[in-house]
């Protein structure tokens, strides 16, 4: 079994958190939501151990990237409500993330549905869990119509001929250059959705979401 290595560990947004415990980290998350390199650098700091326990879990190796990948997004949802005020908060005097985390992956191992592998359209290589969460939580601020195109369009890879063909099946007249105004226009929203920091680190100066079908 080999760990991946993620290359957003070396960024200097994420090198320049090293020195920070846990605890803080964790308070940085909850105070700073509209930040992702917290986030980002304690998945930098524990992918290892997560990715180990399911990589142990007998499913194949793309099941593992997955559900990697869904492990990550429930934990970053899981931290957002972690209550960190110490004694004034039960169970937390002595929180230990490390423990947490292990016990929050065993807890996906167990209880999580993979799909079938010819149904998972996610790449790791494509798009490290952080920029995962990131992109779905973006994905919200979209209109109901758009975020329908773009989903059809990156993550299953249809046409806009045959996104049109579809909506007008559902009721809804969009024409193949409608379609293809909307997915433009819904990528560059769903980019500029992203935390700033997050953009820098994944996607650089000129990145852009449009060719990563992967990401959502």
């Amino acid at each position: 079994m080999q760990i991946p290595y993620f290359t957003e560990t070396d960024h200097p947004q994420i090198k320049s958190l090293s020195h920070y415990s846990d605890r803080e980290l964790l308070t940085f998350f909850q105070r700073y939501p509209e930040e992702g390199k917290y986030f980002t650098a304690i998945f930098c700091r524990y992918s290892p151990i997560v990715y180990t326990l399911i990589a142990h879990s007998g499913r194949s190796p793309v099941q593992v990237d997955y559900l990697f990948a869904l492990t990550w997004r429930h934990i970053y949802y899981a931290m957002m409500e972690l209550d960190l005020r110490g004694s004034s908060a039960p169970g937390m005097e002595n929180f230990n993330l490390q423990n947490w985390l292990i016990n929050i992956t065993a807890l996906c191992i167990n209880q999580a549905e993979v799909p079938p592998v010819e149904s998972i359209h996610y790449s790791l290589e494509a798009a490290s869990p952080p920029l995962w969460c990131y992109t779905h939580q973006a994905l919200d601020f979209l209109p109901p119509l758009q975020r329908l195109i773009v989903l059809m369009s990156q993550t299953f890879q249809w046409s806009e001929a045959r996104i049109s063909a579809y909506l007008q099946t559902e009721g809804e007249t969009v024409s193949p250059h409608q379609v293809r105004s909307l997915l433009i226009s819904g990528l560059q929203e769903l980019q500029r959705s992203l935390p700033a920091d997050i953009r820098e680190i994944y996607l650089g100066e000129d990145g852009t979401v449009e060719k990563q079908e992967s990401l959502v």
